[in-house]
């Protein structure tokens, strides 16, 4: 008997629990405990976050057996819904509609190119205890890193597969952190170099002197930089003198650039600058081993030019310094190297193999860079994979 009373007591008191737990929950949900949760995204959205759908995204014009730089591996849009979405009992196909575990699912959610119009970015940012997505009461919230990969995916046309205006933003920023500091491709640098071999005429205090002391060698660097406003008006005179020249080489003689980013114009050698988009396009359709020779090309005026002026004799590129997969041919001869290149990926900015097929993505997809400088003159490649021998024509 006293068992049974016992018995009874103990399944009383685990139905009060039961209930007290049910009680706290529901008071979340009402706002008594969670008045003060705020799901909103207030961070300006980072457009240079690739942002794909899937994790694991093979970039057009990989391998045919894709190798180690084809594949860009990343957090993705379905991997945040699985993990905070799809579950046994709430979107994940059994339970509460709409299921959230395909493409197509979660696409029918979103208004592409309008994230603050499209319901899955409004159930992740808004703070309405009756509609926020995860519940509220779960105790979990997206990341910001999380709440940014669905906004740039919806703001970028919510596309099953990524496009350039998934890639591009995040080469360009791959290229210009990793490759532009002080002493490397830098445009400060480059007319630094410039000014300090007086080809400028401007004074001390246009620019700044930096020394660098190899902790391992103990050798030192000095290094000179223009400053602003000088140095904007000077590389963009800069660059406009290149493309005019370039464009018709005969027309525009004049045109040739006297100065160049390496010895033995300027006062030491340097790496032409990769700060901008522009930058890197200027050095992808007129490659800086063109427009800086160590030997003169031609004298005019009585000055001594060490500028090419075939902006296709080039053996060396963006894409092939910074993949050391691929073998460049030379787009005018369209003979190709006897060895790959890489040297931008682990000496300049130490590139990620996700990192490097995302810069390859961009590449094969941007229209601003010119056909002759994906598949050469005559569409039949210039690029093609070391291992398999594969050419990458159009």
């Amino acid at each position: 008997m006293k068992r049974k009373v016992y018995y009874q007591k103990g399944i009383i008191s685990l139905v009060c629990l039961l209930m007290l737990t049910v009680f706290l929950v529901q008071c979340k949900k009402d706002g008594t405990n969670a008045s003060g949760v705020s799901r909103a995204f207030v961070n300006t959205p980072d457009s240079t976050l690739f942002s794909p759908f899937y994790d694991s995204t093979k970039v057009p014009n990989a391998d045919v057996t894709p190798g180690i730089n084809d594949i860009v591996v990343t957090k993705s849009v379905i991997s945040i819904i699985r993990n905070n979405c799809v579950t046994s009992t709430c979107h994940g196909g059994t339970g509460i509609q709409p299921y959230l575990n395909t493409y197509a699912s979660v696409k029918s959610m979103v208004v592409p190119g309008n994230p603050q119009a499209s319901q899955l970015y409004q159930l992740i940012t808004t703070s309405d205890l009756t509609k926020a997505m995860p519940p509220i009461n779960y105790g979990v919230d997206l990341t910001v890193t999380e709440k940014n990969i669905i906004y740039n995916w919806i703001k970028n046309g919510a596309k099953e597969f990524p496009g350039v205006e998934d890639y591009r933003p995040a080469a360009i920023t791959l290229i210009n952190i990793g490759c532009s500091s002080g002493n490397c491709h830098n445009e400060a640098t480059a007319t630094g170099g410039w000014a300090k071999k007086g080809l400028l005429g401007v004074s001390a205090t246009d620019t700044v002197t930096f020394v660098y002391t190899n902790p391992t060698s103990g050798s030192i660097t000095s290094y000179t930089q223009l400053k602003d406003p000088l140095l904007t008006s000077v590389w963009k005179a800069y660059k406009d003198s290149v493309k005019t020249f370039y464009a018709d080489t005969l027309a525009n003689a004049n045109f040739r650039p006297y100065k160049t980013v390496s010895t033995p114009v300027s006062a030491t050698s340097t790496r032409g600058p990769l700060n901008t988009y522009d930058d890197v396009l200027m050095d992808i359709m007129y490659p800086k081993s063109l427009r800086a020779n160590s030997t003169v090309c031609f004298t005019a005026n009585g000055k001594s030019y060490y500028v090419k002026g075939d902006n296709l004799n080039s053996s060396s590129s963006v894409l092939s310094r910074v993949d050391s997969t691929l073998i460049l041919a030379n787009p005018r001869t369209k003979v190709f190297a006897s060895a790959n290149q890489g040297g931008m990926a682990w000496s300049d900015g130490g590139l990620k193999p996700s990192e490097v097929a995302l810069i390859k993505g961009w590449y094969f997809l941007d229209p601003n860079i010119p056909d002759v400088w994906k598949y050469g003159t005559d569409g039949t490649g210039i690029y093609k994979y070391s291992k398999s021998g594969n050419i990458i024509h159009k």
